[in-house]
């Protein structure tokens, strides 16, 4: 039997344009896939000539999800640049800001973007509430809290609402689902808890909107970072507002805990048999005997760090998330980041270019190739050729995967006593193998462990600032001078967002900016080839999958979806089957 090509464009629940073209062998196997960002992004371009202080408000525009996360990686290279330490007020204010978007866009990714590969709707429809309640409160067990939902009467007025949709042919955010997929795993009582916590989540997320919107102003795009620290002074000065951010906080909490901890072990439980062939011990991997399941992909992990404990500097502090490298999924071993070894490739990239550069020599220059039209009418990628509108960044030479779970691996590799707690802890109480976490399921359950985390220390936090402003400190702000005549310099913010290591480098000449290049987490995960041929963490992580229906590649969706791809805003216009419609040329360096 001849091999398959499977292109599914474009991939549903994510930011912005997202295509995947698969290569499968007689028995179904993946032996070979691309993956292609269909869309162009032209911040760095336009941010050239601007006033630095200015630049974090243009570049939270590269996403309309973790606007605040480059919002403040902006103004931290501009800060970087100018050698501006920002008072403790503004440090804590930021981490809280950042660890409310954390809870946020995990529980969306889980219930909204992500649950529907595993979770049949359709399946719930014969569920028995009664067994159902049964079942939420076994799960509840397992990560020792009480369910979140358990009575009976709930779940058949949630089953009876989805219902009506169906028999009405409404199900809306439900439809063109693989429902019946002999992929998915879930009894039907199963099926209901996680139908019935999405619904409820749609609620709970609203209220972790909220905690961002406290002292950032508004969400999204939050307004009050700037250069050397926070505008929110009315806000930290005001016991209520803290008050009700802590309120808020801990509703999101009891969801977390009660029905999302709860979930992804009854995911985790049921699908474990593709996230590892293995039943190392934890001591096993420590050892450095990793092994990756369904999904695995590179193996190779970093974090840049974030989440500042202390004032001793941005790049000296102690963090929440420790900063390292973890290669092949050996946890025995972790290295330091040297932000110097960073660069981007774009050999299978639109772009001009002939060697990987470091982001602050960076280029974005678009030469755009095209597609390869075929006799069948389908435009396939040029995969020997320019393929992806991502770069491929490399460290050190290396592909490497960034996200919660390198965030998590790179924590327990560092030895670092908090996380390796948490991590430990969920898997203790799941009674899963270590092992289980470098795969698809992994990936998944690394984000729901770093979830129970962040809201954990975010409780400390709350009461730190409230503690700090009661002493009588209300510093929010640092003056500083700014030279716009002869000042040369450059800076960069890396820090973590929410799907993984992001960077943003600025160069500044005479108080403008003269080059600026941001690699964000899904440039890290989601770029193409690069020069030597090795493919990107999403392209690894197919390999080896094993597709029930190449009609409807659940799991090729599973798996990218695991990483939570946000691919940045922008533009464009396609058919089904890659027909030109027309062809624009913009103006880049026209004034907004």
């Amino acid at each position: 039997m001849a091999k398959k090509h499977i292109v599914v464009d474009p991939i549903t629940r994510i930011e912005g344009h997202l295509r995947i073209e698969a290569v499968i062998d007689e028995n179904n196997t993946i032996v070979d896939a691309f993956s292609s960002s269909t869309m162009f992004r032209g911040i760095e371009t336009i941010l050239k000539g601007r006033d630095p202080r200015d630049a974090g408000l243009l570049a939270m525009r590269i996403c309309g999800v973790c606007t605040g996360t480059h919002y403040q990686r902006s103004i931290e290279a501009v800060e970087d640049a100018f050698d501006i330490t920002i008072p403790k007020n503004a440090r804590i204010v930021r981490n809280l800001i950042q660890g409310a978007l954390y809870m946020h866009d995990h529980l969306v990714h889980f219930y909204h973007l992500h649950a529907l590969d595993f979770v049949d709707v359709v399946s719930a429809l014969s569920a028995d509430p009664k067994k159902t309640a049964e079942e939420a409160r076994k799960w509840a067990g397992v990560a020792g809290v009480s369910p979140y939902t358990d009575g009976e009467s709930e779940f058949k007025a949630i089953q009876d609402r989805v219902a009506k949709f169906v028999k009405q042919g409404r199900l809306g955010i439900f439809g063109n689902g693989y429902w019946g997929n002999k992929h998915y795993k879930l009894t039907p009582e199963q099926n209901l808890i996680g139908v019935a916590h999405y619904l409820q989540a749609l609620d709970i997320q609203r209220e972790m909107a909220k905690m961002q919107a406290i002292f950032g102003g508004k969400n999204p795009h939050p307004q009050s970072i700037v250069v050397g620290g926070v505008t929110c002074v009315q806000d930290i000065q005001n016991p209520a507002r803290i008050a009700l951010f802590k309120q808020l906080l801990q509703q999101s909490t009891k969801f977390v805990k009660q029905a999302y901890l709860p979930d992804v072990y009854m995911a985790g439980t049921m699908y474990a048999d593709e996230a590892t062939d293995s039943k190392a011990t934890f001591s096993e991997l420590i050892e450095g005997k990793g092994v990756g399941g369904t999904g695995g992909g590179l193996l190779n992990y970093m974090s840049y760090g974030d989440f500042r404990l202390d004032d001793t500097g941005f790049y000296n502090a102690k963090t929440l998330f420790p900063s390292g490298i973890v290669y092949g999924g050996d946890l025995s071993k972790v290295e330091p980041v040297n932000p110097e070894k960073i660069a981007e490739d774009v050999t299978h990239s639109w772009y001009e270019g002939d060697k990987p550069l470091h982001p602050y020599d960076g280029q974005t220059i678009p030469n755009y190739t095209g597609l390869d039209k075929r006799e069948d009418g389908i435009a396939y990628l040029k995969t020997d050729e320019k393929y992806s509108w991502i770069k491929s960044p490399i460290y050190n030479d290396t592909r490497v995967e960034v996200g919660p779970l390198a965030r998590m691996i790179v924590g327990v590799a560092s030895k670092d006593e908090r996380i390796t707690k948490y991590v430990t802890n969920f898997l203790k109480r799941g009674n899963l193998p270590v092992s289980v976490l470098f795969s698809t399921v992994g990936r998944t359950a690394g984000r729901a462990i770093e979830t129970e985390l962040m809201a954990d220390v975010m409780m400390e936090w709350v009461d730190e600032l409230a503690a700090n402003v009661a002493s009588g400190d209300l510093s929010t702000w640092t003056e500083f001078d700014f030279d716009t005549v002869s000042v040369k310099t450059k800076g960069m913010g890396l820090a973590e967002a929410p799907r993984g290591s992001l960077g943003h480098w600025v160069r500044v000449e005479n108080g403008k900016i003269v080059n600026y290049q941001a690699v964000v987490p899904s440039t890290w995960n989601a770029g193409p080839r690069d020069y030597k041929g090795r493919m990107g963490a999403y392209e690894a992580s197919l390999i080896g999958t094993k597709v029930a229906d190449a009609e409807q590649p659940l799991e090729i969706i599973r798996t990218i979806h695991s990483f939570d791809p946000c691919i940045a805003c922008a533009v464009h216009v396609l058919d089904t089957k890659g027909k030109e419609l027309g062809v624009y040329k913009l103006d880049s360096q026209c004034s907004i």
